[in-house]
């Protein structure tokens, strides 16, 4: 069956370097696509003269002919996901001060305005994404490993839904793209050990300090209990992906070694989760 993905998001967020992944991982790559095109595509993919199984179509925009366009190849029956990139407005600052490329909204705004003018006339199309990556704090190389995961052949998965568990830090700001966020500042913090601190929670002594407590181990075993009925009711709902964030103050203890224990159990469930480690370098 032939799957479509549809790219968009906003400016300078990263799209020629999603579709470069995705071509070097075999998709037919159409970048600029006029929306009225869309459904044309459609048609291409879904009859026998075409022999591409994987179709990325890369779009600067997602207006409301757009949706129609996508809608339409879904009851079509036609397999179309949309991935969203997204980032900070200072960072996509940076980024088109150092291209010395012009945002596409500048006009007679400053740069910053025409961001978040995209910002706000893509509120909708970020609502109705099946994943959302937020490439702040991502280079190229960390972005092509995301779209890897997310694409990649599916065959021999037991589950269709793609589990990811990731480790942040408070102080540096909530994560844009997580569906469930769990506070995990109410465990020892092994920073205020001084033999500890250079260490991270992926360490097997910070994972020793933290999880083998009874706090810890209570808390594992209730959230392990609560995902047993909710991970099989969200892929019934027709779930894609999903993003369950664990936080503490700075993103590299305790949050680290929470997420990865609670990857452990899953992994033993059955389940086959991703877990990533947005601070632990800060």
């Amino acid at each position: 069956m032939t799957q479509i993905v549809l790219v968009t998001g906003l400016s300078g967020a990263g799209r020629s370097v999603a579709a470069g992944a995705l071509e070097d991982s075999g998709w037919f790559v159409i970048d600029n696509l006029p929306a009225a095109l869309v459904s044309k595509v459609g048609e291409l993919a879904l009859s026998s003269r075409v022999g591409y199984e994987r179709i990325a179509l890369v779009m600067g925009g997602y207006d409301e002919e757009l949706t129609v366009e996508v809608n339409g190849l879904k009851e079509a029956n036609v397999d179309v996901r949309t991935i969203f990139l997204e980032a900070s407005t200072d960072v996509l600052v940076r980024r088109f001060e150092s291209t010395k490329r012009r945002h596409p909204l500048t006009e007679d705004r400053s740069l910053v305005d025409a961001i978040e003018l995209e910002r706000s006339e893509l509120v909708r199309a970020r609502a109705a994404a099946d994943v959302v990556i937020d490439t702040t704090g991502l280079n190229p190389h960390q972005l092509r490993e995301q779209l890897g995961w997310h694409f990649e052949d599916e065959g021999d998965e037991s589950s269709s839904m793609r589990l990811t568990l990731m480790s942040f830090g408070f102080k540096h700001g909530l994560p844009m793209d997580v569906d469930m966020v769990l506070d995990c500042r109410f465990l020892p913090n092994p920073h205020w050990e001084e033999s500890l601190r250079p260490l991270s929670g992926k360490d097997p002594e910070i994972q020793e300090y933290v999880i083998d407590r009874p706090a810890s181990q209570k808390f594992l075993e209730h959230l392990d209990a609560m995902l047993i009925d909710l991970l099989p009711a969200y892929e019934e709902e027709g779930k894609t992906y999903l993003t369950i964030a664990f936080g503490c103050t700075g993103g590299r203890h305790r949050s680290v070694a929470v997420a990865e224990g609670m990857g452990r159990i899953l992994k033993d469930r059955g389940w086959r989760p991703r877990v990533t480690h947005r601070d632990i370098e800060r």
